[in-house]
């Protein structure tokens, strides 16, 4: 698997270099190209997933909105998250979408809870929660068996820009970050850890 670090990197290159990556191995087989995570910030951002609905924008601001092909609603990613992109070819490893989900948010929860955080999932919501409280967020496109899109954790942010949207289409929804939670990890460190922890379990 082949791990790379973007450092942060604007939204839509990015989103266009995944697809770009991932057109190429439905193109060739892509059992001949390595799986790889993608670790990385952005700028701020809302992305609106592919059933997301604009009244779920609640206050209108300079953060640009962006309409993609992942799965779920609006997002915000800002500086201050973890984002781990995954490209996985899931025929090879031999699971399906939902198992995938599945270690993604153990991926997480694991991490949180070596920061002795209590992490948790809610049916139907993916997702990572602590006291109800959305810590991390996923979504995913699969194309021929090839994943992109993946995860953001958040770890010491701005989190206003939460408060103009309904987080993943949810009204009221509470959004926290593991500064709040007690831990001092760094975003760089929190990347690190999570980077290892899906390396285990993918």
């Amino acid at each position: 698997m082949q791990i790379r670090r973007l450092g942060r990197v604007d939204y839509l290159p990015t989103w266009q270099a995944m697809q770009d990556f991932t057109a190429m191995r439905v193109a060739k087989t892509a059992a001949e190209t390595a799986d790889e995570l993608w670790l990385l910030e952005h700028p701020p951002v809302f992305t609106l997933g592919q059933a997301g609905r604009r009244e779920h924008i609640l206050v209108e601001s300079n953060i640009a909105v962006v309409p993609i092909d992942r799965g779920g609603q609006v997002t915000y990613h800002g500086p201050g998250q973890v984002v781990v992109y995954v490209l996985l070819d899931l025929k090879r490893r031999g699971y399906g979408v939902k198992a995938l989900v599945h270690r993604l948010e153990q991926a997480v929860v694991d991490v949180l809870a070596s920061q002795s955080i209590v992490a948790v999932r809610h049916e139907g919501a993916p997702g990572v929660y602590v006291e109800g409280a959305k810590v991390a967020a996923l979504g995913l496109r699969v194309r021929n068996g090839c994943t992109y899109h993946g995860l953001s954790l958040n770890v010491d942010m701005d989190m206003q820009p939460f408060s103009y949207i309904n987080p993943c289409g949810y009204a009221g929804l509470a959004v926290t970050q593991t500064k709040a939670l007690g831990s001092a990890l760094s975003p760089a460190a929190a990347g690190e850890l999570l980077l290892d922890r899906l390396q285990q379990l993918l």
